[in-house]
């Protein structure tokens, strides 16, 4: 009995201890605020201190017996400032005025109460040896009833002079606070009337001081001036609501089991043991059922908290859930919405290519292959209002929806229920179809502003995923259009060999030499169409770089010029630099600067290709390309030269210089520009060397 009576004391000094930290730490009721946060600790207080006496087997001391005192003392201060602040908010008066003028109790009551008090004296009076009267003495005694009987007259007179929405917000807080002073006074009177104080009643006085703390704690979110910024969240409150829950239910189930084991006679046992296991496996059938738990949220909004929700916390889950890696973005859209109205699935609808909503998306829903026009009664009215539409009001009250025709797919569906409009920049981006709530939830104007909001939130998440399909389809197109443009342009290049040659045939077709080179020609021709054509089919990035000697690949590119004037003229300082590159793109892009730099050249004029170190550096290579042609200004090189598309020649694609810059720059190397008009100009390309493999080479 000790223990459970230092448990029962335990759990009210807890109790107490957490709301009086919570209204001194931010509660906004400043004329009580004082008054409350003493009565809690003291109370507090007293319970710890029994709370220990029971620990040591000890049922009262000399220190309870003052805190018994302190604590009706300060619960019956509160009551008074409670009286006199709000008589203050009623009509202004000052509240050392209003204590002169409160309803009075009647003489009837206080003759009664007195009489009662010498009755219960004289009773006791005829045991003086009682243990307890030896303890607390007469005089003492009968004062706690006194006390308890004061506590109880300050309660009624609290809640009778209060107005009808005033005694809305205290009524929790009178019944709490009444019930404890109800309690001592039944609790003492029957130790006056029987001469020993009851252990069970002093037992369970803890239990019932600690069932008054959210009752007091509720009328504080009732009141506006009780507004506390100490706030518990509503994850703390579900989880131990569902622990209190259970702890309730296993000593409920406990209780029965033992009763069971007590009447069962040899069958005892087996029937308690049977009986706890049917109970504990139906707790954890109930803890795990989405429907409990969603009964259970529902409940604590509605009855322990101002707001359905907490808007931090479900903000952040809403935005986690949408912003989470991975596909199945649309799965995710109706989990986040469907999550806030404990819906158990629901469907998304967007608009295809075709301009017809249909379904793109399903959450724990069975898959529909039905299409909704844009331009039907419902998604026109979708758009223009942009409501939240609960199906099962539209079907009992269609009046309030003027204008809508629900389609018949929608009527149709199973556990239908809200159909929440995803809208974009004033658009209707889709919609979403939620099925039936786990518990009944009724719709609010705070649960619909949330749904639309947050429908907008998911639009434009799913606007960005089609924004960023689209990106990347385009630029598959944007690789394969340059690729090709690439391709037209060596193609370009290809014709005027052919096209010199051919009109070079006439005069020496019958030149030995000039038929070798006609060969060579095109044979070289045909290898780049055949390679350029393979490169249509396949990627870039296909090809693969290899240790290229430099010298080797201009001297390539020059001979696919010798049908050019002026021709090229070829320096190489030294032999067998390697680098690491694919041969064709190399061979092209050389071969690009050497075209341009004979076509600004005229046929008297000169064109150097030098291959050699760069500028002495033993981990480059350079290969200048100098030509006696036009030469160019700062201002051309800067703003036009490589620029793409873009290109002086009346049959130019201004493509070649771009390509070049590009791809030395992607290995690693450099190509720089000097140029002086009516001088010529030098392109000069840097490029790394390969030293694992010049190194093998040498080797």
């Amino acid at each position: 009995m000790i223990t459970i009576a230092a448990s029962s004391y335990a759990l009210a000094a807890i109790g107490f201890l957490a709301l009086g930290l919570s209204v001194l730490s931010g509660w906004h009721g400043r004329a009580q605020r004082g008054t409350l946060s003493a009565a809690c600790l003291a109370t507090a207080v007293w319970a710890a201190a029994l709370g220990l006496d029971a620990a040591h087997d000890v049922m009262w001391s000399t220190s309870t017996a003052a805190l018994e005192v302190l604590r009706d003392g300060t619960w019956s201060l509160f009551l008074v400032a409670l009286l006199g602040h709000w008589q203050d908010e009623k009509d202004g008066t000052p509240a050392r005025m209003i204590l002169g003028r409160f309803r009075a109790p009647r003489p009837s009551l206080l003759a009664a109460g007195c009489v009662y008090l010498l009755l219960l004296a004289g009773i006791g009076a005829t045991r003086w040896n009682s243990d307890l009267l030896r303890t607390l003495g007469l005089p003492l005694l009968i004062g706690y009833v006194g006390l308890a009987v004061c506590g109880m007259l300050l309660v009624e007179q609290v809640y009778r002079n209060k107005t009808i929405e005033e005694r809305w917000a205290i009524k929790f807080a009178c019944l709490g606070i009444g019930g404890l002073f109800a309690y001592d006074f039944y609790m003492y009177s029957n130790a006056l009337l029987f001469r020993k104080l009851s252990a069970d009643l002093w037992t369970a006085r803890g239990f019932v001081n600690a069932l008054t703390v959210p009752l007091v704690a509720l009328s504080i979110t009732r009141r506006k001036s009780w507004t506390t910024s100490f706030a518990v969240s509503r994850r703390v409150v579900f989880h131990t609501a569902a622990l209190f829950g259970s702890a309730i239910y296993l000593l409920a189930m406990g209780s029965v089991g033992y009763y069971l084991r007590f009447v069962g006679g040899s069958w005892g046992t087996v029937m308690q043991t049977g009986f706890l296991f049917g109970a504990i496996s139906l707790l954890a059938v109930i803890l795990f059922s989405g429907t409990a738990r969603s009964w259970l949220k529902v409940s604590i909004s509605k009855h322990f908290f101002r707001y359905n929700y907490d808007y931090r916390e479900e903000w952040m889950r809403f935005t986690r859930t949408l912003s989470e890696r991975g596909p199945n973005l649309g799965e995710r859209a109706i989990e986040a919405l469907a999550t806030l109205v404990e819906s158990p699935g629901g469907t998304l609808w967007q608009r295809d290519a075709g301009g017809r909503f249909t379904v793109q998306a399903g959450w724990q829903v069975s898959e529909m292959h039905v299409a909704e026009p844009a331009n039907t009664p419902f998604c026109r009215f979708l758009e223009s209002t942009q409501w939240v539409i609960d199906v099962d009001e539209y079907v009992e009250r269609p009046d309030k929806y003027e204008g809508l025709a629900l389609p018949d797919w929608l009527l149709d569906a199973p556990r239908r229920w809200l159909v929440v409009p995803l809208m974009l920049q004033e658009k209707l981006f889709g919609f979403v179809v939620l099925q039936r709530a786990r518990s009944p939830l009724k719709l609010n104007w705070e649960i619909i502003d949330l749904l639309e909001i947050a429908g907008s939130q998911a639009a434009s998440y799913l606007a960005q995923q089609d924004a960023a399909n689209a990106l990347m389809v385009a630029r598959q197109f944007e690789s394969f259009n340059r690729m090709s443009t690439f391709v037209v342009h060596d193609l370009k290049n290809l014709v005027a060999q052919l096209s010199l040659m051919n009109a070079n045939a006439e005069k020496h077709k019958d030149n030995p030499e000039f038929q070798r080179d006609m060969l060579d020609t095109l044979n070289h021709s045909v290898q780049k169409m055949k390679l350029l054509l393979q490169k249509l089919s396949r990627s870039e990035n296909a090809d693969k770089p290899q240790p290229l000697a430099v010298d080797d690949v201009v001297r390539q590119a020059l001979a696919l010029k010798s049908a050019f004037e002026p021709h090229p003229q070829l320096l190489v300082e030294q032999a067998g630099l390697l680098v690491l590159a694919d041969r064709e793109r190399l061979e092209r892009v050389l071969g690009h600067l050497i075209q341009n730099a004979i076509e600004a050249t005229p046929r008297d004029g000169h064109v150097m290709v030098r291959v050699g170190p760069a500028g002495g550096r033993g981990d480059a290579v350079e290969v200048d390309i100098t030509d006696t042609g036009e030469g160019m200004t700062e201002e051309f090189i800067r703003e036009r030269l490589f620029k793409p598309f873009d290109s002086t020649k009346s049959a130019g694609m201004g493509i070649g210089v771009f390509e070049s810059r590009e791809y030395i720059t992607e290995l690693g190397g450099a190509l720089e520009v000097t140029s002086q008009p009516a001088h010529g100009t030098t392109f000069k390309v840097v490029l790394p060397l390969h030293r694992v493999a010049a190194a093998a080479t040498i080797a």
